[in-house]
């Protein structure tokens, strides 16, 4: 029996370290943003525990779509993007002030800043695409606009369907779903074309106004709000066709599931906050009185729905007190008392015939 004690010692010692392994008591979850406990992350070294050591998030941003990103004369920031800039850092940290940078990134620039940790998330007019999904390392969340190609020529040009733009010089961004979308729908059509391709929408829509162009073409969005920023926005007009589905909302990187929740769920939160009526008025009051199970889940008084995601339970409250809900970002930058407005079409709630549906806080 000698002969085997070695086998056996061994054995004994292998299984007292791996029950030491799998009993140890687990680790304490550290406190999450607003000083209430949440659970542990997933993964070391998640995004999320990056920002919350950082103090601030880093958002990859536009800088020159007026009503989604804009950069203003004062050096601040403004925009439906930046909104959302902006509800992600009251989710995470509560009141938003200071807690996001803004990093202006070009159509070409955007994804290898993300792909390299340079930014930790991209809210900039950006295209869902399968290749996008699949090639790229990045994973888009929920939907926050629903937008299509479209055209703007000059008023007095005549053109007024895309027929009419046979043989003409087109502008049109680089690395962009759009120059893919014109070489292809016009390929179909037989519609022969010059492309004029440059890396930002200032100078793309400066070569336009400067008639070394004969259109523009871009996210029917992006045209309304380029148009503001011409000199004679009167002269120049959209035409009806919309070419192409235009899905944008938040990009992450593959990898981190607890952010992509994070990120995902701040935007579903300014949906259902628009569903509730809740607003940033009134969700102090709401708060106070409300008996509906669904909005005390949303709002943090029941539910623990904050720490499942890593979050202090006041996260969806944060949101709604420091940006608003879903009508109110939108209303602030894209409706009818804006210079940029876009009337909201799908980009309304089912309730009202548009795209936009939460799945419940629950």
């Amino acid at each position: 029996m000698r002969k085997f004690f070695p086998f056996f010692a061994v054995l004994i010692v292998f299984s007292m370290l791996l029950a030491a392994c799998g009993g140890s008591a687990p680790t304490e979850a550290a406190p999450a943003a607003g000083g209430e406990e949440a659970a542990p992350a997933t993964q070391s070294g998640s995004t999320l525990q990056t920002v919350m050591d950082r103090g601030k998030v880093i958002c990859g941003v536009n800088k020159a779509v007026p009503g989604f990103g804009f950069l203003q004369e004062d050096g601040s920031y403004a925009g439906f993007d930046i909104d959302f800039c902006k509800a992600l850092a009251a989710a995470i940290f509560g009141d938003p002030e200071g807690r996001v940078e803004y990093r202006p990134l070009t159509a070409k620039e955007r994804f290898t800043a993300l792909q390299t940790g340079e930014i930790d998330v991209l809210i900039r007019n950006t295209t869902w695409t399968l290749t996008r999904d699949t090639e790229l390392g990045a994973n888009f969340v929920a939907t926050t606009f629903y937008d299509g190609q479209g055209f703007i020529v000059r008023k007095d040009s005549g053109i007024t369907k895309l027929e009419d733009l046979d043989g003409a010089t087109i502008c049109v961004g680089a690395g962009t779903t759009t120059e893919l979308n014109l070489a292809d729908v016009f390929a179909a059509r037989g519609i022969s074309y010059t492309p004029l391709v440059f890396e930002g929408a200032d100078e793309a829509t400066g070569a336009y106004e400067e008639g070394r162009c004969d259109s523009y073409t871009t996210d029917k969005s992006g045209l309304v709000a380029r148009r503001v920023v011409m000199a004679d926005p009167e002269a120049h007009v959209i035409l009806d066709e919309t070419i192409s589905k235009e899905p944008l909302g938040p990009v992450v990187r593959h990898g981190d599931d607890q952010w992509f929740d994070i990120v995902q769920w701040t935007v579903y939160a300014t949906f259902t906050a628009e569903e509730f009526g809740i607003t940033s008025a009134n969700v102090d009051e709401i708060k106070a009185t409300t008996e509906n199970p669904s909005i005390k889940k949303l709002l943090g008084l029941e539910g623990d729905m904050g720490q499942k995601l890593g979050l202090s339970n006041d996260w969806a409250y944060n949101i709604i007190k420091y940006v608003g809900n879903y009508a109110e970002i939108y209303d602030r930058n894209l409706g009818p008392d804006q210079p940029t407005y876009i009337p909201r079409g799908l980009n309304s709630l089912y309730t009202d015939g548009g795209l936009l549906y939460a799945p419940p806080v629950r």
